[in-house]
C-alpha cells in the first residue's frame, strides 16, 4: 500500500468546495432524487451527441441531459451494501466517459469505478485492484474508446484498462525498477521491495487519458512532472512524448580533483537564473561527474567517500549559485547523488557500488545543468491524429503537430491555471480558474478573452469543456453546478445551469 499522498486534484475539490462564498453544502445522502437539489461543484462532462450528455462531481454527483442540455436531471448511484456506502457515497467523481448514449464510465475518490448502461441514470461500481487492495489510490480521468474498451488513470502512476466491458481491470500501473531514476530516493523499505520483485508504483499523478475516436488508434496519457506518453495501438504500447525548448546551457566543466566553479562560470549561471526565475514549471536539474583517473584514484570500493565528498562539493558549489540568483530551492534537483549508504546494499545487491561509480565517469569533470520540463498537466486533446493541446498549471498550454511526439509551449499570456482545452477546426478553446475562458481563431498565434457569444465573466472555476462527435454543441462545466452550452461550435455560449432563479450571487 502506498503512503498517504494528497494529490492536487483533492486539493482542488476541497477549495472548490469550501472555499466558494455562498455556496451552501448539504451533507445529506442523495439517492437518485431526479430533481438536483444543490448545484455541486461539476468536475467533467462528456458530450455523447447533440442530445445525450453527463456531468459529474463533488458529492457523487450525477447530473444528466437528454435534450441537447436545456433540462437536467439527477443520476442514480445506489451502493450494493452498507459497507459500500459508507465508502463512496460521499467520494467525488472526477471524470466521466460515455461510449455512446447507453453506456459509460465515472472514475473517482478511493479507487472509485463506476458504470451505466442506461444513459447515466443508474449506475454500480466496478471492483479493480486501487479499491479491491484498499489503496484508496484517486482515479482522476477515464476514457471509453467503445462499449467493452476503457482506459482509467490516477495517484501513483495507475493506469487500468478493460476490455470486458469493465468485469475485469488490468492493473498497468507506473513501477520502478532499480535503473529507475526515482530508485535511488526511494525509502530504504521500499528499494528492499523492489530489489525482490515486488510492485513499487512510482509516485506521478496521471490527471488525464484520451483517445480518438475509432478508426483512430491513437491514445495520449498526461500528469504531472511533464509526463506525456503516446500510443499508437489502442496503449498496448507506449511512448514518452517530449516537451522542447530553446533554454539550454553548456556542462561547466573544472579541473581534476577541483571542486571550485570559476567567476565566468558564476556569471554564466546568474544570467540562466534570471531567464527562467519567472518560469516555475522549470525546474534544474544538477548532475556532478567525474572522469575516468578520478574514479580511478579517489573511487575505492573499500573507502568511496573523498569520492563522494567531491561529487557532492561540486553539485552544492552550482546551487548555491542558482539559490542566490533567486531560484528555489524545491525548483533545484541533484541527479546522481552519492549513496552514502550503500553499505546497506550490498548484502542484497554487491554490484550496487560498483555501478554507480562506473556511472558517474565522464570525458571531462565538472557539472552537468540541464533545464527540466516539469509542468503539472491537466487535459489533453487531439482534433486529428497529428495535431493536438495540453493545458496545464500556471498558464501553461502546450502544442504538438506530430501526434504528441514533440510538443512546444503556446504564448497566452496567463498564469492562471488552464484546466482544459479543445483544439476544434477554426477555433481553439481553453479553460480554467477564476473564469477563465481563452480563445485562439489563428492556430495558437493569439489568445484572447472573447469579446462576444459568451456570458458576462464569472469568477468561478471552469473545469472541463467537450463538445459531440460533430463538434456542433458543446459544454463547458465547474463550480457550483455551473454548465455553459453552444450549439455553434463554440461560437456563442449560453448558461443552461443553474437555472436563473437558483444562480449565486455575491
Amino acid at each position: 500500500m502506498p503512503p498517504v499522498r494528497r494529490s492536487f486534484f483533492a486539493q482542488l475539490a476541497v477549495v472548490a468546495v469550501f472555499g466558494a462564498a455562498c455556496h451552501h453544502v448539504d451533507l445529506t445522502p442523495r439517492y437518485g432524487e431526479g430533481e438536483i437539489g444543490i448545484y455541486d461543484d461539476l468536475f467533467s462532462v462528456s458530450v455523447v451527441d447533440e442530445q445525450n450528455a453527463v456531468a459529474v462531481g463533488y458529492y457523487t454527483a450525477i447530473y444528466v441531459t437528454n435534450d441537447g442540455g436545456q433540462t437536467w436531471t439527477t443520476g442514480e448511484y445506489v451502493p450494493a451494501s452498507d459497507d459500500e456506502r459508507k465508502k463512496y457515497n460521499r467520494s467525488s467523481i472526477y471524470d466521466v466517459s460515455m461510449a455512446d448514449a447507453k453506456r459509460g464510465w465515472a472514475v473517482g475518490q478511493k479507487g472509485l469505478v463506476l458504470h451505466t448502461s442506461d444513459g447515466g441514470l443508474t449506475w454500480t461500481r466496478q471492483e479493480n485492484i486501487k479499491d479491491i487492495n484498499h489503496q484508496g489510490t484517486h482515479l482522476f480521468s477515464v476514457h471509453a474508446v467503445d462499449a467493452n474498451t476503457a482506459w482509467a488513470v490516477g495517484e501513483w502512476g495507475t493506469r487500468l484498462y478493460t476490455n470486458d466491458g469493465g468485469t475485469t481491470w488490468q492493473d498497468l500501473a507506473l513501477t520502478i525498477d532499480d535503473k529507475h531514476p526515482m530508485f535511488v530516493w526511494l525509502a530504504p523499505v521500499e528499494q528492499d521491495k523492489v530489489r525482490r520483485g515486488e510492485m513499487v508504483y512510482e509516485d506521478v499523478g496521471l490527471n488525464d487519458v484520451y483517445c480518438r475516436r475509432p478508426p483512430s488508434r491513437r491514445c495520449w496519457i498526461i500528469g504531472e512532472f511533464g509526463y506525456i506518453f503516446h500510443s499508437e495501438d489502442l496503449g498496448k504500447n507506449w511512448t514518452r512524448g517530449k516537451i522542447t525548448g530553446d533554454l539550454n546551457i553548456e556542462p561547466i566543466h573544472v579541473p581534476y580533483n577541483t571542486t571550485e566553479i570559476s567567476e565566468a562560470d558564476r556569471k554564466m549561471l546568474a544570467e540562466f537564473a534570471q531567464q527562467i526565475v519567472g518560469e516555475q514549471h522549470l525546474n534544474i536539474e544538477i548532475e556532478a561527474v567525474a572522469n575516468a583517473k578520478e574514479v580511478r584514484v579517489f573511487g575505492k570500493e573499500d573507502d568511496p567517500f573523498e569520492f563522494f565528498e567531491i561529487l557532492d562539493a561540486r553539485a552544492l558549489n552550482v546551487r548555491s549559485v542558482l539559490e542566490e540568483a533567486g531560484i528555489l530551492s524545491d525548483r533545484l534537483r541533484l541527479r546522481g547523488s552519492p549513496p552514502w549508504d550503500y553499505e546497506d546494499f550490498l548484502e542484497e545487491d554487491p554490484g550496487f557500488l560498483r555501478r554507480y561509480l562506473d556511472g558517474r565517469a565522464q570525458e571531462q569533470p565538472g557539472i552537468q545543468v540541464r533545464v527540466a520540463q516539469n509542468p503539472y498537466l491537466f487535459n489533453i486533446h487531439f482534433k486529428d491524429d497529428s495535431n493536438g493541446l495540453i493545458a496545464g498549471l500556471g498558464g501553461v498550454l502546450l502544442r504538438s503537430q506530430d501526434g504528441g511526439m514533440t510538443w512546444r509551449y503556446e504564448k497566452t499570456g496567463e498564469k492562471r491555471a488552464q484546466f482544459a482545452v479543445r483544439d476544434l477546426d477554426g477555433i481553439d478553446i481553453t479553460v480554467g480558474e477564476k473564469g477563465l475562458i481563452r480563445v485562439s481563431t489563428d492556430d495558437g498565434t493569439t489568445w484572447t478573452r472573447p469579446d462576444k457569444g459568451f456570458p458576462p465573466e464569472v469568477f468561478t472555476f471552469m473545469r472541463t469543456i467537450d463538445f459531440s462527435p460533430s463538434n456542433g454543441v458543446g459544454m463547458i462545466v465547474g463550480q457550483a453546478g455551473l454548465v455553459l452550452r453552444t450549439k455553434d461550435g463554440g461560437k456563442t455560449w449560453e448558461q443552461v445551469l443553474p437555472p436563473e432563479s437558483r444562480r449565486l450571487s455575491g
